[in-house]
């Protein structure tokens, strides 16, 4: 089977609380309608549903202070205790001993090495890859990762192309931020359906979307639901047009932030586990898992 991964970066359970918590305050019909009317919150969880299960993951894996980006990221695509590891939570970009874990094989990498076809599907600016080249950025963990393995990132080539999708799903920010006023852009509905289509083309698949943390950290409720909006319909045309026979999908995070809007700071708040296909598929990957530890375990386990 394969797996799709959508990766949101910061975002906890939270209370049902909609002066703070975007997640309370709106309406997600699709999310809704998968957790049996429930919205995405720390009392939803654990929930076994026709067609998903819910659970609540710890993100701080036993260590004091709040769960950072590089370090839960790192988590996921390893399997170790990373934060354990280095006697710290780290982030955002991942240093020299959190690099060690993502250059010493990754869900990337020992996928690879086993024949399975595995990606990142966001697509990149021309920008992003100057920046790297120059040395004034780092990569973040999930491309440092991707690299580590010998797989390409997507360029903007593979977005005109219709092979990746820009990291707001619809193309927007393309147009709107980075001034290419001729990029695709798509309906969030349309956006869902080629995530379906691009996920069919590997057996393993990971989309990194970054605006929900920074979100948490503007504290501005209005655009957190526009973001949330955009999101639920994306989900929305994913389910309609994704095959639970086929494979799974695994939305999860790496520490909480979103659902507290009453601080810029992350959480230490449980993160969703949220698993949408087949009940045999979601029972396999449940079973056992608590935290970020085993999210890496589990995909393994589905994708063969």
């Amino acid at each position: 089977m394969r797996i799709l991964f959508i990766f949101l970066d910061g975002v906890g359970l939270g209370a049902d609380n909609p002066e703070i918590n975007p997640f309370a305050h709106v309406e997600m019909p699709t999310l809704q309608n998968l957790l049996g009317g429930q919205k995405l919150l720390a009392a939803s969880a654990p929930y076994v549903g026709e067609r998903a299960t819910l659970l609540s993951l710890d993100a701080s894996l036993g260590v004091n202070g709040l769960p950072q980006s590089a370090t839960g990221q790192a988590v996921l695509l390893t399997g170790i205790n990373v934060p354990a590891g280095i006697g710290e939570h780290y982030g955002p970009k991942p240093n020299p001993a959190v690099a060690k874990y993502l250059l010493n094989g990754t869900l990337f990498s020992r996928l690879t090495k086993a024949n399975k076809k595995a990606a990142l599907l966001n697509a990149y600016p021309p920008r992003y890859f100057d920046s790297v080249d120059s040395g004034k950025r780092l990569y973040s963990a999930i491309p440092l990762a991707v690299t580590s393995a010998g797989l390409p990132l997507f360029t903007k080539e593979d977005l005109y192309a219709g092979n990746a999708l820009s990291a707001d799903f619809i193309g927007a920010g393309w147009r709107g931020m980075l001034g290419f006023h001729d990029a695709p852009q798509l309906t969030p509905r349309q956006a869902g359906k080629k995530l379906a289509e691009l996920a069919r083309r590997f057996d393993f698949s990971l989309f990194e979307y970054w605006a929900s943390d920074y979100a948490g950290h503007k504290q501005d409720m209005k655009w957190a639901v526009e973001q949330l909006n955009v999101f639920d319909d994306v989900l929305g045309g994913l389910i309609e047009n994704w095959n639970d026979g086929e494979g799974l999908i695994l939305v999860t995070s790496d520490h909480g932030n979103m659902e507290d809007l009453s601080t810029r700071r992350h959480t230490d708040a449980q993160v969703p586990g949220l698993l949408i296909g087949s009940s045999e598929a979601r029972a396999a990957f449940a079973s056992g898992l608590n935290n970020l530890t085993g999210i890496y375990s589990g995909i393994l386990k589905i994708v063969g």
